[in-house]
């Protein structure tokens, strides 16, 4: 089978979903595409995509929450987004790409080519199944107004909130958040210390603002440190992402204390989880279903306005997290909660009954379902 997967840049989940896709794809022997459609037009503007959404929500979240409540807004009036018609740009790029390369499917974890292939099939080109993965705990605008064959959806519990959106009940397939096959692996926390060089007689705190560096990552260390200050054995692990800015603020500032150890973007994510005891996180749809494959007790604190909110309030109704509003009055008692064994556990036996560690493998046995050999050229 051959796969095109069709992602954008805007934050590190909607990739690393496509390649959790890719990845099962692969192992199962077939061939994989992974691309951003705007490379179509030209590196430069792919790039360019995603560096406005992460420059927005690193510098004015609050911006990016009123754009998304606008979303929300203009989804009630009836025709087409302005996120449809901008997307639409992309068609006759897209189309010759298709005409160049067969494929039997095609998976899209971001809802901008979802978008442009929906102007294709609108105009009645003829294509390959496509499968919509949302990477979200919620049905994010504008999903309604594609026309996608397939919809995989985090939860069985959020068909109700799509099918309201208006997706058709037999196309939406609640097969989970895909996650790659490091988070799947039963989690050896002494194997993860070892690879990482950290002291296993040791407790650890990890802390991210996802691959965005996004969220109240220094006001929460500087909570973090009166735990630290009555918790000798304890260290807590910040990861920046690619925002280079906050790493060299906080590298600089907290260089000579020996419980804080700054880093970037890292490879080695799953590692750091496994050898966490507490991860406190950015309610990012991807790093949370990481985190609840992984069991991981998981604090939410300062979410992204718009989707995330909504990803908090999904866990947190699940008991599958501990939702920070305000890391100043909240944050050590949310840690302090978990550090009752039993609590942890609960948590943990949520994290499994709502989160299913076999999404893309799933989404390829749909994708096999799906296609009998048969190419479609456009």
């Amino acid at each position: 089978m051959e796969a095109l997967i069709l992602s954008c840049s805007t934050g590190g989940g909607h990739n690393a979903a496509g390649k959790a896709v890719a990845e099962a794809f692969e192992a199962r022997g077939h061939h994989v595409t992974l691309m951003d459609p705007y490379q179509l037009a030209s590196d430069g503007l792919a790039a360019t995509i995603g560096n406005m959404y992460i420059k927005l929500v690193q510098k004015v979240p609050c911006l990016f929450g009123f754009i998304y409540f606008l979303g929300s807004m203009v989804r009630r009036f009836p025709g087409h987004s302005p996120v449809y018609w901008i997307n639409g740009k992309m068609t006759d790029r897209m189309r010759k790409y298709l005409q160049q390369h067969s494929f039997d499917v095609i998976v899209m974890p971001h809802i901008f080519p979802a978008e442009i292939l929906s102007h294709l099939k609108n105009d009645g080109v003829v294509l390959p199944a496509t499968i919509f993965v949302a990477t979200d705990y919620a049905c994010i605008p504008f999903t309604e107004e594609t026309a996608c064959d397939y919809y995989v959806i985090p939860s069985a519990q959020l068909k109700e909130e799509f099918c309201g959106r208006g997706i058709a009940e037999e196309k939406i397939m609640p097969l989970g958040i895909p996650v790659r096959g490091e988070f799947v692996k039963e989690k050896d926390r002494d194997a993860a210390l070892e690879k990482l060089g950290l002291s296993k007689d040791k407790r650890y705190l990890l802390l991210s603002g996802g691959s965005i560096g996004a969220g109240k990552i220094a006001s929460s260390i500087r909570c973090l440190r009166q735990y630290l200050k009555e918790n000798h054995d304890c260290r807590l692990v910040v990861i920046c992402g690619n925002n280079l800015r906050l790493y060299r603020r906080l590298k600089k500032k907290y260089e000579t204390d020996e419980q804080l150890l700054i880093l970037q973007s890292t490879p080695h994510i799953a590692d750091y989880m496994k050898a966490c005891d507490v991860f406190l996180s950015k309610p990012g749809g991807l790093s949370s279903t990481e985190a609840a494959v992984l069991g991981i007790p998981l604090v939410h604190i300062s979410p992204i306005p718009g989707c995330e909110k909504k990803n908090a309030v999904f866990f947190a109704k699940r008991e599958m997290s501990v939702p920070v509003a305000k890391p100043g009055k909240e944050l050590l008692a949310a840690i302090e909660s978990l550090e009752d064994a039993q609590v942890a556990e609960r948590m943990r036996e949520n994290q499994e009954q709502y989160i299913n560690p076999q999404a893309s493998v799933e989404i390829c046995q749909l994708a096999e379902s799906l296609t009998e050999g048969e190419r479609v050229m456009v």
